[in-house]
């Protein structure tokens, strides 16, 4: 499992010309993919660093501040361009595999007593945001 986690002042999802997800104070945009062999203990590792990297103003995380976070599905992280100019994305886990581990994030997020918005899974989404700092964190399990 892979997590591109971003600072933000704020940051929204629109799908078809309405917002599904936002937050409207500073928190994090974490852009959650998945792959085939991920499991219960990857949606845990992931959950966790989300919550409580310290990469909030003040060395502060998530978890301190009560900020929010908005989830995002993004298969595109496995995206391999290694070779040639079109990507492939084999490693990638498909919808059904992916979509309930990206839930049990969000699952694990709210049970952590976090305001959690999150896009539409598989949805042709546009993500807006406004980076703080800018501060972007790669977290793997």
């Amino acid at each position: 499992m892979r997590a591109v986690v971003q600072r933000v002042a704020r940051a929204s999802v629109t799908v078809d010309g309405e917002v599904v997800g936002a937050i409207d104070r500073p928190g994090l945009l974490a852009l959650v993919g998945v792959t085939h062999d991920d499991g219960p203990a990857e949606v845990a590792t992931v959950a966790r660093k989300i919550a409580e990297l310290r990469i909030l103003r003040d060395e502060r995380s998530a978890v301190d501040d009560g900020a929010p976070v908005l989830v995002v599905s993004q298969f595109t992280l496995y995206g391999d361009a290694r070779k040639g100019r079109r990507p492939t994305w084999n490693a990638a886990a498909p919808g059904p595999v992916a979509e309930p581990l990206v839930d049990a994030v969000v699952a694990d997020l709210r049970a952590r007593g976090l305001e959690v918005a999150t896009g539409r899974f598989g949805a042709d989404m546009a993500v807006e945001l406004v980076n703080d700092g800018p501060v972007t964190i790669l977290v793997e399990t």
